[in-house]
């Protein structure tokens, strides 16, 4: 244990300034997302720029690839939150997906994720292609569901940033594991912010019948 807190302080101690950035940039984006603020969405441009490049450098390079997808979805993102504005104080309105469609979904990402670091295996030398890749194709999704206000993509990101943070931890970036393990608590937070507008939403639609 003592070996392991060890080692936990000195990648802490070795962080480079650039995650450092990163990291600040991640609660940022976060905290704005939960708050319905477009302003997450260049924190997320930036932060994800960042990530990209530390993440090619360590041998993850479905998490690479997921950095370049998120500068892309940043700006997506950004546009679907403001089309979703009638005028400058109306919010997007949140949605949610029956239990079937998730029902499907997880599977077919994980199977999928398995295909893809088998195939993977060849070109790059790293033992975590499963997870990275599950990582990788799970968050894919998720961002959608973000884009689109999706009630249930704080349930996803749960899952995901426990995986994330075991990942990030094993690879030597302790402080990101920690950026992760606090989004677990934060994707708690998401949700019922997002859950009570959702609520909100079918009780005036109830009282307006």
């Amino acid at each position: 244990m003592n070996g392991f807190f060890s080692d936990f302080i000195s990648q802490i101690a070795a962080t480079s300034p650039l995650e450092w950035v990163a990291v600040v940039l991640a609660i940022a984006y976060v905290w704005l997302a939960a708050k319905q603020n477009s302003w997450c969405w260049l924190c997320a441009f930036i932060n994800t720029a960042i990530y990209t490049w530390l993440f090619w450098q360590v041998t993850l390079p479905f998490q690479a690839a997921l950095n370049l997808f998120y500068m892309v979805m940043a700006g997506y993102g950004y546009y679907q939150w403001s089309k979703g504005k009638g005028d400058a104080d109306e919010i997007k309105r949140v949605t949610s997906w029956p239990l079937w469609l998730h029902a499907l979904i997880v599977p077919t990402m994980l199977l999928s994720a398995w295909g893809l670091s088998q195939i993977a295996s060849s070109q790059f030398n790293s033992e975590y292609l499963l997870l990275d890749a599950s990582i990788n194709l799970l968050s894919v999704v998720t961002t959608f569901m973000v884009a689109h206000k999706i009630l249930q993509n704080w349930v996803y990101w749960f899952f995901i940033n426990l995986a994330s943070a075991y990942l990030y931890l094993q690879v030597g970036y302790a402080l990101s594991a920690c950026l992760f393990l606090g989004y677990v608590g934060f994707s708690i937070f998401g949700y019922y912010q997002w859950f009570m507008q959702w609520k909100g939403q079918n009780e005036n639609q109830i009282y307006a019948q």
